[in-house]
């Protein structure tokens, strides 16, 4: 029983009402001008659908009192947006006609049940109505007070019945188009590539600041040179400052969407990696083969982070060995392959998650990246096409 007198107290159940009457006033006016051709407003909708921007009214109005629960939820099942096609402009006009005709039931609805409730109650009085075409009723009877409960139970079940009804149409005739829905997903889709791309920057740039801190900063104790301390304190500065950075460049992305990125390192700058490694004890041999300028920018960007996730995972489980680093721009492709001996695995924070982060990077660019043991060494070697 409860259940069913739900409805009473849900101001959904209201607003829905008033959303049918809203488009009686229009039809109330056409009544003072000419009531002998009240098909006329219906006439006059077709046009009136057919305009682009009724959609987006159409939807505000949907949203804000048939499901005020969804109101600017991006995945919201009544949509606010003009039409974009001739689809979506007849889904308007069999919307604006439907919403009419319910509003046309409830109206009269809204009105006689009540009014026949009442007279019902009057006539059990003794009463008897002579202008309720609703109720021929000659003769009064204490009986009549009886029904006049049903006509109001009747009026409760069809404004209920009547709401949920436009709600099921407008969610059917004013939701998302299926190119709207694409354009939903793909737009949802980059959101959550671009996430995954910021947490891999963040991983590996400042997995790579930390890394050389932590290395520079044990070297230069077990050294106890002050001159080596000099030169191992100013490697963590410029390293630590160049993270923060690229903390504050990905944090401000962060905070402000509409922001765009700021410009991300790309291999021309690969030698400030490659002394960042040198000044942490490991001793780098590296050949560059053609012009890395040349290289396409999100190739660029990309391989210059695998490069400095590569000689992270050095640093960090191998220590000061000798390192060997091979980039070739051909007429196809960017190949970059780092090796190192191989020497006992050293367990550390975020294990296995930046060798993911070279694969997926690899991948995200139609190339391929292999990572493990090869005679003898650690290697990483990538191949990232340039078209």
């Amino acid at each position: 029983m409860a259940r069913l007198l739900r409805p009473l107290i849900r101001g959904t159940t209201y607003t829905r009402l008033l959303h049918l009457w809203v488009p009686m006033l229009f039809v109330s006016v056409w009544m003072f001008i000419d009531m002998s051709k009240p098909w006329v407003p219906a006439v006059l909708l077709l046009p009136l659908g057919l305009i682009p921007a009724v959609r987006l009214g159409e939807g505000v109005q949907a949203q804000l009192l048939l499901t005020p629960g969804e109101r600017g939820a991006p995945d919201a099942a009544i949509t606010v947006a003009p039409s974009a096609t001739w689809r979506d402009r007849l889904r308007t006009v069999v919307w604006l006609e439907a919403r009419m005709a319910l509003g046309v039931v409830a109206m009269g609805v809204s009105v006689w049940l009540p009014v026949l409730a009442v007279d019902l109650t009057r006539v059990s009085f003794g009463h008897v109505p002579d202008d309720n075409p609703l109720l021929p009723i000659s003769e009064p009877h204490w009986a009549y007070a009886l029904l006049a409960p049903l006509a109001l139970i009747a009026l409760y079940a069809v404004v209920v019945g009547l709401g949920e009804l436009i709600t099921v149409i407008a969610r059917r005739l004013l939701g998302p188009s299926a190119a709207e829905r694409v354009a939903a997903l793909e737009e949802r889709t980059e959101r959550l590539l671009e996430r995954t791309r910021i947490a891999r920057e963040l991983h590996d740039s400042i997995g790579h600041a930390l890394t050389v801190a932590v290395v520079q900063a044990g070297a230069a104790r077990a050294a106890g040179d002050p001159e080596f301390t000099d030169r191992a304190l100013g490697a963590i500065e410029d390293t630590g400052r160049a993270a923060l950075e690229d903390l504050e460049r990905v944090l401000g992305v962060l905070r402000e969407s509409e922001r765009p990125a700021s410009r991300r390192p790309t291999l021309a700058e690969a030698d400030r990696l490659l002394e960042s490694a040198r000044t942490s004890g490991a001793k780098v041999d590296a050949e560059v083969t053609g012009a890395l300028e040349t290289v396409p920018g999100p190739v660029s960007r990309e391989g210059y982070r695998i490069l400095q996730e590569s000689l992270t995972n050095v640093l960090r489980h191998a220590g000061s060995v000798p390192v060997r680093v091979r980039i070739a721009v051909e007429d196809q492709a960017l190949s970059l392959e780092v090796r190192n001996p191989l020497t006992a695995a050293i367990s550390g924070p975020g294990r296995g998650s930046g060798l993911r982060g070279i694969r997926e990077r690899a991948a995200l660019l139609g190339g391929r990246a292999r990572t493990g043991p090869d005679d003898g060494d650690w290697q990483v070697h990538a191949e990232l096409p340039l078209r």
